[in-house]
């Protein structure tokens, strides 16, 4: 496919110098890898994986318009603190999943960081409701993921130790502004970083030059956020799925349960008391060979559900997964066979995530 100028991102050049394998993620040409999956998946876990998250979306909105976007989403903005980083979802009519996102209350404004397949859609459904919105397509995003990512950051940006896992700060790094979260998408502590998209290839260059860096691909970032179980949107989210469905009913703040007004708030809430009729669900499988997303999960005969996340999980040495099943078929323990090039893989739901994450919460000894 020929490539577009305009969605090269701003360390396209880097990630071609330093050997990635591209192709096309979001609209974006993306690495897919560097030294292979596993081994970036494993350095990950041990050391420090930088990832170049700049097709998603990086949006301000005013802090006057905390309350119309409450309208859109089931989470408590109006009441956020400054610094702090919330979870939510941006649902439809009924109380189905467009996206899920980050907002964090900054001094002067809303910063929410949404998905890049659907930065677009997005945008237009906060505008037709009313919400303004300023793009920050001249700004890029990495991830600094792992156990070492803090010692590492520090160094260069002296004070991001003192953050805790989902607050974040404005910092300065050689002249220029940065904002910093303590947060990412991989099951290990780590940082997302906001930087001018002019200044974003030297500081990548700058944290790549620790010796506790290597830059990690889409494909380990894919196998990281399973084993944290984590889902993503596109796969384990669509506009079919609700919270409930999703087990992310921890989106909905204590006060929108009581108030509502959220858009699909008697359906959700429905579901949040009575049951939703299909689950989210973790699967151990057996034997070697992953499942993939689209196959069929079974109890007898029975098609009960679909997978849609699968893989090997490097950490585990063993093939994982996530689905959607029947209610019934959803507690732990229960047994089921996943149906993968015409044979049928015994499988166990399991509680997630597959990994414990490793995130230094507020109150958390340094």
């Amino acid at each position: 496919m020929r490539e577009s100028p305009d969605r090269l991102l701003p360390l396209d050049a880097l990630h071609r110098r330093l050997g990635a394998r591209m192709v096309l993620f979001a609209g974006y040409q993306m690495p897919i890898q560097y030294d292979g999956i596993i081994a970036e998946h494993l350095w990950t876990r041990a050391h420090a994986g930088l990832f170049d998250v700049s097709h998603m979306g990086q949006l301000l909105v005013p802090t006057a318009e905390a309350a119309l976007l409450e309208t859109l989403l089931p989470g408590d903005i109006i009441g956020l603190g400054v610094g702090v980083l919330r979870y939510s979802l941006l649902l439809n009519a009924a109380g189905g999943i467009l996206d899920d996102l980050m907002v964090t209350r900054r001094a002067g404004d809303l910063y929410l960081v949404v998905n890049g397949a659907v930065k677009d859609a997005d945008v237009a459904v906060l505008r037709d409701a009313g919400v303004t919105v300023d793009r920050r397509d001249d700004w890029a995003l990495l991830a600094l993921q792992g156990p070492t990512a803090v010692t590492v950051l520090e160094a260069l940006v002296p004070g991001v130790a003192a953050l805790r896992f989902m607050r974040a700060a404005g910092f300065a790094w050689q002249g220029h502004d940065l904002w910093i979260s303590r947060s990412g998408y991989t099951g290990e502590d780590g940082f997302e970083i906001s930087v001018p998209a002019a200044a974003a290839d030297a500081l990548a260059t700058a944290l790549l030059a620790d010796a506790e860096v290597k830059p990690i691909g889409l494909g380990a970032r894919d196998s990281l956020r399973l084993e944290a179980g984590l889902p993503l949107y596109g796969h384990d989210l669509d506009p079919a799925t609700t919270p409930v469905m999703a087990g992310l009913a921890f989106a909905i703040s204590k006060r929108r349960k009581l108030e509502r007004g959220f858009p699909g708030a008697e359906r959700v809430m429905d579901e949040l008391f009575n049951g939703a009729a299909r689950r989210r669900v973790g699967l151990a499988v057996a034997g070697k060979l992953p499942a993939r997303e689209g196959a069929a999960v079974f109890v007898g005969d029975t098609a009960v559900g679909v997978v849609t996340s699968g893989g090997f999980a490097p950490s585990l040495e063993a093939p994982i997964a996530m689905a959607y099943v029947d209610t019934a078929h959803a507690a732990d323990g229960t047994a089921l066979t996943i149906e993968v090039r015409g044979r049928r893989l015994d499988a166990t739901v399991v509680p997630m995530p597959f990994k414990p994450k490793n995130y230094v919460r507020e109150g958390a000894v340094a």
